[in-house]
């Protein structure tokens, strides 16, 4: 177990050793340098070999063994120039000091000439170098060139010496950046001359220059005291003309003010005394507005006063009324409904007494037969008995303690009936017999009810209905 731990330790270590030597072989570049990485490189876009490759404003991986890397820098060198005895076209040598600034270039071909042959040199060594480079460039140019031309076209000569200074420089991977020349001096005073002469020209064209202008001043000048007094005179009969218009045109003007004055006081004191006349009216419909808005304001206090609490009193009555009837309404509602169900149920109650009567009368004319008169015959049978109890009844409850018969006929009606028994009798005849109740019913009474059956068969006996129990007489039948 510990020796996996100490293999997994140091296999941790190398991992950590060589993420840090990956990152300690990146290297960026700065901007005032050039990262110039060599060894193997490869080949570059067109497949040539490359002996370096430079790197301005980046970063790159050097790998280890096969490539190292220095830099360039960009510091810019300024080299001092005392060309002196130098020929110029004229054959007249003359002095050109001068101050030069060169640096190293950044273009890619540039870079990679410096990449080349500048990359183990110390600043001095390279100003050593680009110092030769110049002098001899400067020379050739100031060969080329009058001094005439080099004296009074400094641009025209500075340029020749770009041109021809930039394209040595660059061979090295070197730019020029600046050229400065101090005073351009020969040896047998040429230049000096040339200034003299220069010099003296100036100044005779200066005093010419000056002769002149005074000429022309001394005739300007008395040009202008001419025009002076001309403009003046006629400034002055123009002033006195103009002096008369004025007066007339303030006369004018006075008469016309005047004449204004008045219209307008005419017209102020019309206008303060019609705006009095409005400030009256407006103060009178003012004074009689206000009286209507108090006498309106005391109505409407009365009004409310009086109508606020009759209608407040109003929508009391209002709202009882409203509740009382809701109320009503709500217990009609209530009663309404029960009446509502009470009668449903009486008449479902209805339906199935009927239902069960039709089904019974169903049953009974199928015990009949099919015949329906026997059946209504039966039902009549079948109530007979409660049909004879009402007749007896109407008479049942007749309380009778006492009657006195008065009889003119002696007592009988001749056949010898006592006239109390006739009495009876026709007390019992007063209830209507049992076929006439059948004939109002449309039917026909049995042959049985009517005595018309057995003759032989006894007749019924008479049955005796005792009187009721407070002591009153009942008739027998």
């Amino acid at each position: 177990m510990g020796q996996f731990i100490l293999l997994i330790a140091v296999f941790a270590v190398i991992i950590f050793v060589t993420i840090v030597a990956v990152i300690s072989r990146y290297k960026r570049c700065p901007s005032d340098k050039i990262l110039v990485v060599y060894g193997k490189i490869g080949k570059g876009p067109n497949g040539e070999s490359r002996s370096a490759k430079c790197v301005h404003g980046g970063a790159a991986f050097i790998w280890p063994v096969f490539q190292n890397y220095s830099f360039l820098d960009l510091a810019p060198l300024s080299i001092e120039i005392n060309l002196t005895s130098a020929l110029s076209k004229q054959n007249i040598r003359i002095d050109v000091p001068s101050r030069f600034t060169v640096g190293i270039s950044t273009e890619p071909g540039v870079m990679q000439n410096a990449a080349e042959r500048l990359l183990e040199l110390g600043l001095e060594e390279i100003q050593d170098l680009s110092k030769d480079i110049i002098f001899g460039q400067l020379r050739l140019v100031v060969a080329t060139m009058d001094i005439e031309e080099i004296n009074s076209n400094r641009d025209k000569f500075l340029e020749n010496v770009s041109t021809s200074l930039e394209a040595e420089l660059k061979k090295i991977g070197l730019r020029l950046i600046n050229v400065n020349l101090t005073d351009i001096k020969d040896e047998s005073g040429y230049i000096e001359a040339l200034g003299k002469e220069a010099a003296a020209k100036a100044i005779n064209d200066a005093k010419k220059s000056v002769a002149e202008k005074n000429r022309d001043g001394e005739i300007g000048q008395a040009n202008a005291l001419r025009d002076q007094r001309i403009q003046v005179a006629e400034a002055d009969a123009t002033a006195v003309t103009g002096e008369n218009l004025a007066k007339v045109t303030i006369a004018d003007s006075d008469a016309a003010r005047r004449e204004k004055e008045a219209e307008a006081t005419k017209i102020a004191v019309s206008a303060e005394k019609i705006q009095a006349a409005k400030a009256l009216e407006e103060a009178y419909k003012a004074e009689e507005m206000a009286e209507r808005e108090r006498s309106e304001r005391e109505r409407a206090t009365k009004m409310a006063d009086i109508i606020v609490p009759a209608e407040i009193d109003k929508q009391k009555v209002e709202i009882q009324a409203e509740a009382e009837a809701e109320k009503i309404r709500r217990h009609a509602k209530g009663d309404a409904d029960a009446i509502l169900a009470k009668k449903k149920a009486e008449a479902q109650g209805l339906l199935e007494v009927l239902s069960k009567q039709g089904e019974g009368f169903e049953k009974l004319v199928e015990a009949a037969n099919a015949n329906p008169k026997e059946a209504a015959m039966m039902m009549i049978v079948d109530q007979l008995p409660e049909l004879i109890e009402k007749q007896v009844e109407a008479i049942k409850n007749i309380k009778i303690d006492k009657v006195t018969v008065w009889d003119s006929m002696g007592g009988s009606n001749g056949n010898g009936t006592p006239a109390t028994a006739n009495f009876l009798s026709g007390m019992l005849k007063s209830l209507p017999p049992l076929k006439e109740v059948f004939d109002m019913a449309g039917m026909d009474l049995p042959g049985f009810l009517e005595g018309k059956g057995n003759k032989t068969q006894n007749p019924t006996k008479t049955k005796q209905v005792k009187p009721p129990s407070k002591g009153g007489t009942e008739p027998s039948q």
